[in-house]
């Protein structure tokens, strides 16, 4: 059966994730990149939300799964995959990306860190 795939690409979110007690009060920005593969062919014959994975429920989904705090950007990650999964069945696997942006980290300068998960 063929597969697709549906990416959603640095979508930037406002959080309180961190073990810093400055990273819990302030916040920081985030990037959450999404890839979520998926049996295609329904989509491609019906042209009908029902056969595909609708990606504005998805984003939903990021958006309401950050605004819970947690110390590491990893329980953040297999939250998302959790209730997006239990939302959209279909979805044989997929990529999420959490990069946190201008981390507070002493004496460095850097543009972002980043965990990734594959399954």
């Amino acid at each position: 059966m063929p597969k697709g795939s549906i990416e959603i690409n640095k979508l930037k979110v406002y959080a309180y994730h961190g073990v810093l007690d400055q990273e819990n009060r302030i916040g920081n920005d985030f990037n959450v990149s999404i890839k979520l593969y998926y049996p295609i062919s329904r989509a491609m014959i019906n042209d009908s939300l029902s056969g595909t994975i609708n990606y504005a429920e998805v984003i939903d989904i990021i958006k309401s799964t950050m605004k819970t705090p947690s110390h590491l950007i990893e329980n953040v990650i297999e939250r998302i995959r959790i209730a997006i999964l239990n939302r959209f069945p279909l979805i044989e696997g997929g990529v999420i990306s959490i990069e946190k942006l201008s981390p507070p980290i002493a004496n460095s300068q850097l543009e972002s860190v980043a965990v990734t998960y594959e399954w």
